[in-house]
């Protein structure tokens, strides 16, 4: 049976050698036309959040965090919050509208395509549990599944349902100081199973990072001894 491409459904021809014949090879997902469409991230980048750093201008270039991270730690209430986050890919136009297939016209099954990346992401982290960003009940009923729980799982993760969402309302509509001065958008479930952990949060895309670290903030004030994220793309 032929193997097609998850975006595209062009036929996948995989090129074959000894190695894959004695040892097998996980199945590849996007053909290679659409594999070479996706911009994986290079050196040099942000420490703190993988932004990379050739386009900015130098003025926005703080050492070697960019001048988000650099505002993100100026803040006594959010310095330190969020250890790190690693990103796998930049958030270009043939990604962005990959994910707006996958979130908003739910098309689940491109969540596999992404699998190998996320494990390999995951097993470079240290972390005791991995916890998914949560959407809002509204949200999930609209979707029909969460983006960020289905990445980890369709890699063969276990998740850790630690967060759950009290604040709603859509925060792509809102600017950089509203998002990062909104009243907390996370509760933790249970503050004992977080209490002394290192966690290691997941989301598809790290745009400002506000959500991630609302989300770090709840974690910590919980007991969590340290948070960092994993997020496919940065935008």
């Amino acid at each position: 049976m032929n193997n097609h491409c998850l975006y595209c459904d062009t036929v996948i021809q995989e090129e074959m050698s000894w190695i894959k014949l004695l040892f097998g090879s996980p199945e590849e997902r996007l053909c290679k036309t659409c594999r070479g469409k996706l911009e994986g991230i290079k050196e040099p980048i942000c420490r703190k959040c993988s932004r990379p750093l050739a386009d900015l201008e130098s003025e926005y270039i703080h050492a070697d965090i960019c001048h988000d991270c650099f505002r993100w730690e100026e803040d006594s209430k959010w310095a330190g919050i969020l250890e790190r986050n690693v990103s796998i890919y930049q958030y270009n136009d043939f990604l962005k509208e990959l994910l707006a297939r996958y979130k908003y016209r739910g098309d689940y099954v491109l969540a596999k395509a992404f699998s190998q990346e996320i494990r390999k992401a995951f097993s470079e982290a240290s972390s005791d549990l991995l916890v998914p960003i949560p959407l809002s009940r509204e949200r999930l009923l609209e979707r029909g599944f969460n983006q960020a729980a289905a990445l980890a799982r369709e890699a063969g993760l276990e998740i850790f349902d630690a967060l759950h969402r009290i604040h709603g309302e859509k925060q792509s509509k809102k600017s950089r100081e509203e998002r990062i001065y909104l009243k907390q958008v996370f509760k933790v479930n249970l503050n004992e199973s977080v209490s002394g952990k290192n966690i290691l949060l997941i989301d598809d895309i790290y745009t400002t990072g506000s959500t991630l670290h609302h989300a770090a903030y709840a974690l910590k004030e919980s007991g969590a001894k340290s948070v960092a994220s994993l997020t496919l793309a940065r935008g």
